[in-house]
Protein backbone atom coordinates (compact mmCIF):
# COMPACT_ATOMS: atom_id res chain seq x y z
CA UNK A 1 0.00 0.00 0.00
CA UNK A 2 1.14 3.57 -0.78
CA UNK A 3 2.40 5.67 1.98
CA UNK A 4 5.07 7.98 -0.22
CA UNK A 5 3.95 8.63 -3.55
CA UNK A 6 7.41 10.59 -4.41
CA UNK A 7 6.76 10.91 -7.95
CA UNK A 8 6.83 13.35 -10.78
CA UNK A 9 5.12 12.22 -13.89
CA UNK A 10 6.47 11.39 -17.44
CA UNK A 11 4.04 9.13 -19.26
CA UNK A 12 2.48 9.58 -22.36
CA UNK A 13 -0.42 11.99 -23.40
CA UNK A 14 -3.93 11.09 -22.15
CA UNK A 15 -6.20 10.03 -24.97
CA UNK A 16 -8.79 12.23 -25.58
CA UNK A 17 -11.35 8.79 -25.52
CA UNK A 18 -10.41 8.88 -21.99
CA UNK A 19 -12.08 12.20 -21.35
CA UNK A 20 -14.96 10.64 -19.78
CA UNK A 21 -16.77 8.45 -18.50
CA UNK A 22 -20.30 7.21 -19.02
CA UNK A 23 -23.16 5.13 -17.20
CA UNK A 24 -21.46 1.62 -16.42
CA UNK A 25 -23.22 -1.61 -16.62
CA UNK A 26 -22.42 -3.60 -13.64
CA UNK A 27 -25.08 -6.75 -11.72
CA UNK A 28 -26.49 -6.33 -8.89
CA UNK A 29 -26.41 -8.95 -7.37
CA UNK A 30 -29.26 -8.83 -4.73
CA UNK A 31 -31.53 -8.43 -7.48
CA UNK A 32 -29.58 -11.37 -9.04
CA UNK A 33 -32.33 -14.59 -9.51
CA UNK A 34 -30.09 -17.26 -8.46
CA UNK A 35 -27.17 -16.48 -5.71
CA UNK A 36 -24.22 -17.24 -7.27
CA UNK A 37 -23.00 -20.52 -5.91
CA UNK A 38 -19.24 -19.53 -4.49
CA UNK A 39 -18.61 -22.24 -2.57
CA UNK A 40 -16.19 -24.29 -5.35
CA UNK A 41 -14.05 -21.64 -5.98
CA UNK A 42 -13.56 -20.65 -2.56
CA UNK A 43 -12.38 -24.34 -1.80
CA UNK A 44 -10.52 -24.55 -4.75
CA UNK A 45 -8.33 -21.16 -3.54
CA UNK A 46 -7.01 -22.32 -0.67
CA UNK A 47 -4.12 -20.62 1.77
CA UNK A 48 -1.60 -23.36 0.59
CA UNK A 49 -1.63 -22.53 -2.76
CA UNK A 50 -1.59 -18.47 -2.18
CA UNK A 51 1.52 -18.99 0.17
CA UNK A 52 2.91 -20.99 -2.49
CA UNK A 53 3.14 -17.83 -4.62
CA UNK A 54 4.42 -15.64 -1.84
CA UNK A 55 7.31 -18.38 -1.63
CA UNK A 56 7.87 -17.24 -4.81
CA UNK A 57 7.89 -13.69 -4.39
CA UNK A 58 10.20 -14.16 -1.23
CA UNK A 59 12.64 -16.21 -3.54
CA UNK A 60 12.58 -13.31 -6.17
CA UNK A 61 13.29 -10.45 -3.74
CA UNK A 62 16.51 -12.39 -1.87
CA UNK A 63 17.46 -12.98 -5.45
CA UNK A 64 17.33 -9.75 -6.61
CA UNK A 65 18.30 -7.37 -4.00
CA UNK A 66 16.05 -8.12 -1.42
CA UNK A 67 12.73 -6.10 -3.15
CA UNK A 68 11.04 -6.33 -5.94
CA UNK A 69 10.50 -2.44 -6.25
CA UNK A 70 9.17 -1.64 -9.69
CA UNK A 71 11.78 -0.34 -12.31
CA UNK A 72 14.19 -3.31 -10.20
CA UNK A 73 15.12 -6.57 -11.46
CA UNK A 74 12.85 -7.64 -8.73
CA UNK A 75 9.97 -6.60 -10.39
CA UNK A 76 10.49 -7.51 -13.49
CA UNK A 77 10.87 -11.36 -12.32
CA UNK A 78 7.74 -10.92 -10.57
CA UNK A 79 5.86 -9.86 -13.59
CA UNK A 80 7.60 -13.12 -14.71
CA UNK A 81 6.66 -15.32 -12.56
CA UNK A 82 2.66 -13.57 -12.94
CA UNK A 83 3.21 -14.22 -16.46
CA UNK A 84 4.42 -17.83 -16.17
CA UNK A 85 1.65 -18.92 -14.09
CA UNK A 86 -1.33 -17.25 -15.86
CA UNK A 87 0.13 -18.63 -19.30
CA UNK A 88 0.27 -22.18 -17.96
CA UNK A 89 -3.56 -21.67 -16.47
CA UNK A 90 -4.61 -21.20 -20.23
CA UNK A 91 -4.41 -16.97 -20.10
CA UNK A 92 -3.70 -14.59 -22.26
CA UNK A 93 -1.30 -12.04 -20.95
CA UNK A 94 -1.17 -8.59 -21.49
CA UNK A 95 2.08 -5.78 -20.22
CA UNK A 96 1.92 -2.66 -20.34
CA UNK A 97 4.86 -0.42 -19.75
CA UNK A 98 4.95 3.21 -18.89
CA UNK A 99 7.77 5.72 -17.65
CA UNK A 100 7.72 7.85 -15.06
CA UNK A 101 10.01 10.01 -12.36
CA UNK A 102 10.63 8.51 -9.03
CA UNK A 103 12.39 10.54 -6.19
CA UNK A 104 14.61 9.01 -4.21
CA UNK A 105 15.55 10.10 -0.27
CA UNK A 106 19.51 9.86 -0.48
CA UNK A 107 19.71 11.26 3.24
CA UNK A 108 17.61 13.40 5.69
CA UNK A 109 17.68 14.92 9.23
CA UNK A 110 16.05 16.01 11.96
CA UNK A 111 17.81 18.31 14.66
CA UNK A 112 17.05 20.97 17.51
CA UNK A 113 19.59 23.36 17.70
CA UNK A 114 17.98 25.63 20.59
CA UNK A 115 17.67 25.71 23.34
CA UNK A 116 20.16 23.41 24.62
CA UNK A 117 20.54 20.60 24.63
CA UNK A 118 21.16 19.92 21.08
CA UNK A 119 18.69 16.86 19.97
CA UNK A 120 18.44 14.81 17.03
CA UNK A 121 15.49 13.24 15.28
CA UNK A 122 14.94 9.68 14.11
CA UNK A 123 14.00 9.17 10.52
CA UNK A 124 10.93 7.06 10.13
CA UNK A 125 9.88 7.41 14.24
CA UNK A 126 9.87 11.22 14.75
CA UNK A 127 9.65 12.71 11.14
CA UNK A 128 9.17 11.44 7.66
CA UNK A 129 9.39 13.53 3.91
CA UNK A 130 6.69 14.28 2.50
CA UNK A 131 5.94 12.93 -0.67
CA UNK A 132 6.95 15.22 -3.63
CA UNK A 133 9.04 17.11 -0.88
CA UNK A 134 11.45 19.57 -1.90
CA UNK A 135 14.84 19.51 -0.86
CA UNK A 136 17.27 21.56 1.00
CA UNK A 137 19.32 21.95 4.15
CA UNK A 138 17.63 25.18 6.48
CA UNK A 139 18.62 25.79 9.42
CA UNK A 140 16.29 28.38 11.64
CA UNK A 141 13.58 29.12 14.42
CA UNK A 142 10.41 27.82 14.04
CA UNK A 143 6.71 29.43 14.05
CA UNK A 144 3.78 28.07 14.62
CA UNK A 145 0.69 28.59 12.40
CA UNK A 146 -2.53 28.99 14.31
CA UNK A 147 -2.26 25.44 16.16
CA UNK A 148 -4.84 24.65 18.79
CA UNK A 149 -3.47 21.97 21.07
CA UNK A 150 -6.92 21.94 23.40
CA UNK A 151 -10.54 19.85 23.34
CA UNK A 152 -10.77 18.22 20.13
CA UNK A 153 -7.69 20.02 18.48
CA UNK A 154 -9.96 20.72 15.64
CA UNK A 155 -7.77 22.73 13.57
CA UNK A 156 -7.73 24.62 9.98
CA UNK A 157 -3.63 25.60 10.74
CA UNK A 158 -2.13 26.63 7.74
CA UNK A 159 -5.13 26.37 5.30
CA UNK A 160 -5.65 30.27 5.03
CA UNK A 161 -3.06 32.66 3.80
CA UNK A 162 -4.28 34.59 6.59
CA UNK A 163 -2.51 32.56 8.99
CA UNK A 164 0.87 33.13 8.30
CA UNK A 165 0.01 37.19 8.94
CA UNK A 166 3.27 38.17 10.79
CA UNK A 167 5.44 35.34 10.05
CA UNK A 168 8.66 35.73 9.91
CA UNK A 169 10.62 35.42 6.17
CA UNK A 170 13.00 32.54 6.89
CA UNK A 171 11.54 30.33 9.47
CA UNK A 172 10.47 26.55 9.69
CA UNK A 173 6.76 26.82 9.96
CA UNK A 174 4.97 24.37 12.07
CA UNK A 175 1.68 23.32 11.11
CA UNK A 176 -0.78 21.33 12.87
CA UNK A 177 -3.10 18.72 10.70
CA UNK A 178 -6.38 18.81 10.02
CA UNK A 179 -9.41 20.79 7.75
CA UNK A 180 -7.54 20.81 4.31
CA UNK A 181 -5.18 19.19 2.10
CA UNK A 182 -1.28 19.12 3.04
CA UNK A 183 -0.53 20.97 -0.30
CA UNK A 184 -2.53 23.81 0.47
CA UNK A 185 -0.58 24.17 4.10
CA UNK A 186 2.53 23.78 2.02
CA UNK A 187 2.26 26.57 -0.19
CA UNK A 188 0.57 28.60 1.89
CA UNK A 189 3.70 28.47 3.74
CA UNK A 190 6.03 29.20 0.61
CA UNK A 191 3.80 31.97 0.05
CA UNK A 192 5.07 33.41 3.40
CA UNK A 193 8.42 32.74 2.98
CA UNK A 194 8.81 29.95 5.19
CA UNK A 195 12.27 28.38 4.66
CA UNK A 196 10.89 24.65 5.75
CA UNK A 197 7.62 23.18 7.09
CA UNK A 198 6.60 20.33 9.50
CA UNK A 199 3.42 19.50 9.20
CA UNK A 200 2.57 17.61 12.98
CA UNK A 201 -0.68 14.86 13.57
CA UNK A 202 -3.44 16.26 14.46
CA UNK A 203 -4.01 14.58 18.20
CA UNK A 204 -7.96 14.07 17.20
CA UNK A 205 -9.82 10.87 17.16
CA UNK A 206 -10.52 9.42 13.73
CA UNK A 207 -12.39 5.90 13.26
CA UNK A 208 -10.17 3.76 11.66
CA UNK A 209 -7.26 6.47 11.16
CA UNK A 210 -4.03 7.24 13.15
CA UNK A 211 -4.66 11.12 14.37
CA UNK A 212 -1.41 10.33 16.70
CA UNK A 213 1.45 9.16 15.08
CA UNK A 214 3.79 9.64 12.72
CA UNK A 215 2.00 9.71 9.34
CA UNK A 216 2.68 9.27 5.78
CA UNK A 217 1.52 12.23 3.59
CA UNK A 218 1.43 13.76 0.04
CA UNK A 219 1.92 17.50 -1.70
CA UNK A 220 0.64 15.77 -4.98
CA UNK A 221 3.14 17.48 -6.88
CA UNK A 222 6.36 18.81 -5.73
CA UNK A 223 5.17 23.03 -4.74
CA UNK A 224 9.03 24.25 -4.60
CA UNK A 225 12.26 22.20 -5.32
CA UNK A 226 13.66 23.97 -2.36
CA UNK A 227 11.56 23.24 0.03
CA UNK A 228 11.49 20.53 2.62
CA UNK A 229 8.45 19.11 4.00
CA UNK A 230 8.16 16.60 6.38
CA UNK A 231 5.61 15.06 9.01
CA UNK A 232 5.62 14.33 12.60
CA UNK A 233 3.56 13.02 15.23
CA UNK A 234 1.51 15.05 17.39
CA UNK A 235 3.59 14.68 20.76
CA UNK A 236 6.50 16.02 19.02
CA UNK A 237 4.54 18.99 17.32
CA UNK A 238 2.38 19.82 20.67
CA UNK A 239 6.40 19.86 22.46
CA UNK A 240 7.46 21.88 19.78
CA UNK A 241 4.43 24.49 19.99
CA UNK A 242 5.56 24.86 23.85
CA UNK A 243 9.24 25.11 23.44
CA UNK A 244 10.23 29.12 23.33
CA UNK A 245 13.46 29.57 21.51
CA UNK A 246 13.20 26.70 18.99
CA UNK A 247 15.57 26.38 16.48
CA UNK A 248 16.14 23.61 14.42
CA UNK A 249 17.71 22.05 11.53
CA UNK A 250 16.22 20.29 8.64
CA UNK A 251 17.78 18.26 5.43
CA UNK A 252 16.16 16.64 2.85
CA UNK A 253 18.23 15.03 0.71
CA UNK A 254 16.95 13.76 -2.80
CA UNK A 255 17.91 12.32 -6.58
CA UNK A 256 15.45 11.60 -9.32
CA UNK A 257 15.41 8.50 -11.23
CA UNK A 258 13.78 7.69 -15.03
CA UNK A 259 11.91 4.11 -14.23
CA UNK A 260 9.97 2.22 -16.56
CA UNK A 261 7.97 -0.80 -15.76
CA UNK A 262 4.85 -2.76 -16.44
CA UNK A 263 1.53 -3.94 -15.58
CA UNK A 264 0.50 -6.95 -16.55
CA UNK A 265 -3.05 -8.38 -16.74
CA UNK A 266 -5.00 -11.09 -18.34
CA UNK A 267 -9.04 -11.61 -19.01
CA UNK A 268 -11.64 -14.30 -19.13
CA UNK A 269 -14.40 -14.43 -20.91
CA UNK A 270 -17.58 -13.24 -20.71
CA UNK A 271 -18.98 -9.62 -21.92
CA UNK A 272 -16.27 -6.94 -21.72
CA UNK A 273 -19.38 -4.09 -21.46
CA UNK A 274 -19.35 -5.28 -17.97
CA UNK A 275 -15.67 -5.98 -17.12
CA UNK A 276 -14.99 -6.96 -13.51
CA UNK A 277 -11.05 -5.41 -12.68
CA UNK A 278 -9.91 -7.19 -10.01
CA UNK A 279 -6.31 -5.74 -9.30
CA UNK A 280 -3.43 -5.35 -6.56
CA UNK A 281 -0.39 -3.87 -6.96
CA UNK A 282 2.75 -6.12 -7.30
CA UNK A 283 5.68 -3.70 -6.36
CA UNK A 284 6.80 -3.58 -3.23
CA UNK A 285 8.80 -0.60 -1.28
CA UNK A 286 13.01 -0.63 -1.87
CA UNK A 287 13.02 -1.39 1.92
CA UNK A 288 11.67 -4.48 1.64
CA UNK A 289 10.06 -7.74 -0.38
CA UNK A 290 6.70 -7.01 0.42
CA UNK A 291 5.01 -10.27 1.01
CA UNK A 292 2.09 -8.89 3.10
CA UNK A 293 2.27 -5.53 1.20
CA UNK A 294 1.28 -6.57 -1.74
CA UNK A 295 2.47 -10.09 -2.26
CA UNK A 296 -0.77 -11.20 -0.20
CA UNK A 297 -3.22 -9.46 -2.38
CA UNK A 298 -1.81 -10.11 -6.03
CA UNK A 299 -0.86 -13.66 -4.30
CA UNK A 300 -4.98 -14.11 -3.97
CA UNK A 301 -6.13 -12.54 -7.32
CA UNK A 302 -3.59 -14.74 -9.08
CA UNK A 303 -4.76 -18.17 -7.19
CA UNK A 304 -8.12 -16.94 -7.66
CA UNK A 305 -7.47 -16.62 -11.56
CA UNK A 306 -5.53 -20.01 -12.10
CA UNK A 307 -8.49 -21.81 -9.82
CA UNK A 308 -11.60 -20.35 -11.86
CA UNK A 309 -9.45 -21.47 -15.21
CA UNK A 310 -8.87 -25.21 -13.50
CA UNK A 311 -12.78 -25.54 -12.75
CA UNK A 312 -13.52 -24.20 -16.39
CA UNK A 313 -15.78 -21.56 -15.01
CA UNK A 314 -16.93 -19.20 -17.84
CA UNK A 315 -18.65 -16.41 -16.37
CA UNK A 316 -21.02 -14.27 -17.66
CA UNK A 317 -19.17 -10.73 -17.50
CA UNK A 318 -15.12 -11.01 -18.55
CA UNK A 319 -12.66 -10.60 -15.36
CA UNK A 320 -9.73 -9.02 -15.80
CA UNK A 321 -7.14 -9.86 -13.35
CA UNK A 322 -4.61 -7.05 -12.98
CA UNK A 323 -1.70 -6.49 -11.41
CA UNK A 324 -0.23 -2.78 -11.19
CA UNK A 325 3.44 -1.36 -11.05
CA UNK A 326 4.45 1.91 -9.49
CA UNK A 327 1.98 1.88 -6.73
CA UNK A 328 4.37 2.68 -4.03
CA UNK A 329 5.42 5.51 -5.90
CA UNK A 330 2.09 7.16 -6.31
CA UNK A 331 -0.49 4.59 -7.80
CA UNK A 332 1.34 5.41 -11.55
CA UNK A 333 0.17 2.17 -12.94
CA UNK A 334 -3.31 1.69 -12.39
CA UNK A 335 -3.64 5.43 -13.17
CA UNK A 336 -2.23 5.23 -16.15
CA UNK A 337 -4.27 2.07 -16.87
CA UNK A 338 -7.14 3.84 -16.68
CA UNK A 339 -6.32 6.91 -18.33
CA UNK A 340 -5.38 4.80 -21.46
CA UNK A 341 -8.83 2.99 -21.96
CA UNK A 342 -10.86 3.76 -24.84
CA UNK A 343 -13.87 5.12 -24.33
CA UNK A 344 -15.44 1.89 -24.86
CA UNK A 345 -13.44 0.38 -22.49
CA UNK A 346 -14.11 2.85 -19.87
CA UNK A 347 -17.86 2.45 -20.27
CA UNK A 348 -17.44 -1.11 -20.25
CA UNK A 349 -15.65 -1.29 -16.95
CA UNK A 350 -18.33 -2.06 -14.68
CA UNK A 351 -16.50 -2.37 -10.91
CA UNK A 352 -13.14 -2.21 -9.92
CA UNK A 353 -12.20 -4.61 -6.73
CA UNK A 354 -8.90 -3.81 -5.04
CA UNK A 355 -6.81 -6.04 -2.97
CA UNK A 356 -3.75 -4.08 -0.80
CA UNK A 357 -2.50 -5.92 2.33
CA UNK A 358 -4.82 -9.04 3.04
CA UNK A 359 -2.74 -10.89 5.57
CA UNK A 360 -1.16 -8.37 8.45
CA UNK A 361 -0.39 -10.02 11.30
CA UNK A 362 -2.26 -7.48 14.03
CA UNK A 363 -5.10 -7.34 11.48
CA UNK A 364 -8.87 -5.94 11.05
CA UNK A 365 -10.97 -6.98 8.66
CA UNK A 366 -11.51 -3.88 7.00
CA UNK A 367 -13.64 -3.24 4.32
CA UNK A 368 -13.57 -0.18 2.01
CA UNK A 369 -16.56 1.85 3.16
CA UNK A 370 -18.18 2.51 -0.26
CA UNK A 371 -22.11 4.27 0.71
CA UNK A 372 -19.74 6.64 3.07
CA UNK A 373 -22.46 5.79 5.78
CA UNK A 374 -19.44 4.91 8.19
CA UNK A 375 -16.87 7.23 7.69
CA UNK A 376 -18.33 9.86 5.23
CA UNK A 377 -16.63 9.56 1.74
CA UNK A 378 -18.49 7.97 -0.42
CA UNK A 379 -17.16 5.75 -3.88
CA UNK A 380 -19.15 6.45 -7.07
CA UNK A 381 -22.83 5.09 -7.35
CA UNK A 382 -22.53 1.29 -7.08
CA UNK A 383 -19.70 1.28 -4.70
CA UNK A 384 -22.36 0.41 -1.74
CA UNK A 385 -23.34 -2.20 -3.39
CA UNK A 386 -19.66 -3.72 -3.36
CA UNK A 387 -19.27 -3.32 0.32
CA UNK A 388 -22.04 -5.28 0.70
CA UNK A 389 -21.06 -8.22 -0.94
CA UNK A 390 -18.43 -7.73 1.63
CA UNK A 391 -20.09 -7.54 4.68
CA UNK A 392 -22.53 -10.17 3.60
CA UNK A 393 -19.59 -12.91 3.24
CA UNK A 394 -18.16 -11.47 6.63
CA UNK A 395 -21.55 -12.23 8.29
CA UNK A 396 -21.83 -15.98 6.30
CA UNK A 397 -18.59 -16.57 7.95
CA UNK A 398 -19.77 -15.03 11.34
CA UNK A 399 -16.80 -12.95 11.29
CA UNK A 400 -16.40 -9.52 12.50
CA UNK A 401 -15.62 -6.46 10.07
CA UNK A 402 -15.05 -2.67 10.09
CA UNK A 403 -15.42 -0.32 7.51
CA UNK A 404 -12.21 2.02 6.03
CA UNK A 405 -12.88 5.04 3.79
CA UNK A 406 -11.71 5.86 0.35
CA UNK A 407 -8.36 7.59 1.18
CA UNK A 408 -7.09 7.50 -1.92
CA UNK A 409 -4.42 5.08 -0.61
CA UNK A 410 -4.25 2.09 -3.10
CA UNK A 411 -5.06 1.22 -6.61
CA UNK A 412 -8.83 1.92 -6.66
CA UNK A 413 -7.78 5.64 -6.62
CA UNK A 414 -7.99 6.06 -10.41
CA UNK A 415 -11.44 4.17 -10.93
CA UNK A 416 -13.14 6.24 -8.68
CA UNK A 417 -11.80 9.21 -10.07
CA UNK A 418 -13.55 8.04 -13.58
CA UNK A 419 -16.64 7.78 -11.92
CA UNK A 420 -16.01 3.62 -11.37
CA UNK A 421 -17.50 1.83 -8.30
CA UNK A 422 -14.91 0.21 -6.57
CA UNK A 423 -14.69 -1.77 -3.54
CA UNK A 424 -11.42 -4.11 -1.82
CA UNK A 425 -10.35 -5.19 1.77
CA UNK A 426 -7.68 -4.25 3.83
CA UNK A 427 -6.61 -5.83 6.99
CA UNK A 428 -4.17 -2.94 8.34
CA UNK A 429 -1.29 -1.17 7.39
CA UNK A 430 1.37 1.69 10.09
CA UNK A 431 -2.08 2.60 12.30
CA UNK A 432 -2.50 1.31 15.26
CA UNK A 433 -5.14 -1.45 17.03
CA UNK A 434 -7.06 -0.12 19.26
CA UNK A 435 -8.30 -1.88 22.53
CA UNK A 436 -11.75 -1.90 21.35
CA UNK A 437 -10.55 -3.51 17.73
CA UNK A 438 -8.52 -6.07 19.92
CA UNK A 439 -11.31 -7.12 21.91
CA UNK A 440 -13.25 -8.25 18.77
CA UNK A 441 -10.87 -9.19 16.44
CA UNK A 442 -7.90 -10.33 19.07
CA UNK A 443 -4.10 -9.43 18.50
CA UNK A 444 -2.04 -7.06 20.31
CA UNK A 445 -3.74 -3.23 21.05
CA UNK A 446 -0.86 -0.65 20.92
CA UNK A 447 0.95 -2.06 17.89
CA UNK A 448 0.66 -1.71 14.41
CA UNK A 449 -2.06 -3.86 12.46
CA UNK A 450 1.45 -4.98 10.27
CA UNK A 451 4.42 -4.07 12.22
CA UNK A 452 6.41 -4.61 9.28
CA UNK A 453 4.65 -2.35 7.51
CA UNK A 454 7.24 -0.50 4.57
CA UNK A 455 10.27 -2.16 6.14
CA UNK A 456 12.68 -4.74 5.50
CA UNK A 457 11.19 -7.63 7.85
CA UNK A 458 7.82 -7.58 5.42
CA UNK A 459 8.73 -11.72 4.36
CA UNK A 460 6.72 -14.96 4.40
CA UNK A 461 7.24 -14.34 8.81
CA UNK A 462 5.06 -11.09 8.32
CA UNK A 463 1.76 -13.09 7.45
CA UNK A 464 -0.63 -14.39 9.39
CA UNK A 465 -2.24 -17.34 7.69
CA UNK A 466 -5.81 -17.70 9.39
CA UNK A 467 -6.61 -13.60 8.09
CA UNK A 468 -4.77 -14.83 4.61
CA UNK A 469 -7.13 -17.75 4.29
CA UNK A 470 -10.21 -15.25 5.03
CA UNK A 471 -9.46 -12.78 2.77
CA UNK A 472 -8.78 -15.24 -0.24
CA UNK A 473 -11.89 -16.91 0.65
CA UNK A 474 -13.11 -13.18 -0.17
CA UNK A 475 -11.42 -12.49 -2.95
CA UNK A 476 -12.34 -15.64 -4.46
CA UNK A 477 -16.15 -15.05 -3.35
CA UNK A 478 -16.92 -11.50 -4.52
CA UNK A 479 -14.55 -11.82 -7.89
CA UNK A 480 -17.47 -14.94 -8.93
CA UNK A 481 -20.28 -12.70 -7.52
CA UNK A 482 -19.57 -9.53 -9.95
CA UNK A 483 -18.58 -12.25 -12.54
CA UNK A 484 -21.73 -13.70 -12.77
CA UNK A 485 -24.27 -11.37 -11.83
CA UNK A 486 -26.62 -9.26 -14.44
CA UNK A 487 -28.52 -6.34 -13.33
CA UNK A 488 -27.27 -2.47 -13.69
CA UNK A 489 -25.44 -0.65 -11.24
CA UNK A 490 -24.72 2.65 -12.50
CA UNK A 491 -21.65 4.43 -11.87
CA UNK A 492 -21.40 8.62 -11.55
CA UNK A 493 -20.87 9.09 -15.15
CA UNK A 494 -19.28 12.22 -14.24
CA UNK A 495 -15.32 11.30 -13.73
CA UNK A 496 -12.52 12.35 -16.11
CA UNK A 497 -10.79 8.64 -16.07
CA UNK A 498 -7.29 10.91 -15.65
CA UNK A 499 -6.81 9.63 -11.84
CA UNK A 500 -2.86 10.90 -11.20
CA UNK A 501 -2.34 12.44 -14.81
CA UNK A 502 -4.83 15.13 -14.14
CA UNK A 503 -2.87 18.67 -14.67
CA UNK A 504 -4.35 19.98 -11.42
CA UNK A 505 -3.77 16.37 -9.38
CA UNK A 506 -3.14 17.30 -5.57
CA UNK A 507 -2.50 14.02 -4.81
CA UNK A 508 -3.79 10.84 -3.85
CA UNK A 509 -3.79 10.67 0.16
CA UNK A 510 -3.61 14.25 0.52
CA UNK A 511 -5.58 13.73 3.37
CA UNK A 512 -7.06 16.42 5.70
Amino acid sequence: MNHRTRTGLKVGAITASAAVCGSLALALPAQAAVPTDTEPLRDAVTVEGVMEHLEEFQEIAEANGGNRAAGTSGHEASVDYIESQLEAAGYTTTRQEFTYERTNFTGTSLSRTSPDPDVQYTLGVDYFPMDFTGGGTVSAPVTAVDVNLAGDRSSTSGCESSDFAGFPAGNIALIQRGSCDFAVKAANALAAQASGVIIFNQGNVVPGDDRLGLFGGTLGSIIDPDLPVVSAPFALGEEWVNTPGLEMTLSVQITIEEVTTENIWADTSGRADRTVVVGGHLDSVAEGPGINDNGSGTAAILETAIQMAELGIEPENRVRFAFWSGEEDGLIGSSYYVSQLPKKELKGTAVNLNFDMIGSVNAVNFIYDGDGDALGVAGPNGSGTIEGVFEDFFESESEPFEPTDFDGRSDYFGFIEAGIPAGGLFTGAEGIKSAEQAAVFGGTAGVAYDPCYHAACDTLANIDEDTLALMSDAVAHSTLVFAETSSAVNGTGKGKALGQFKPDFKGHQAIR
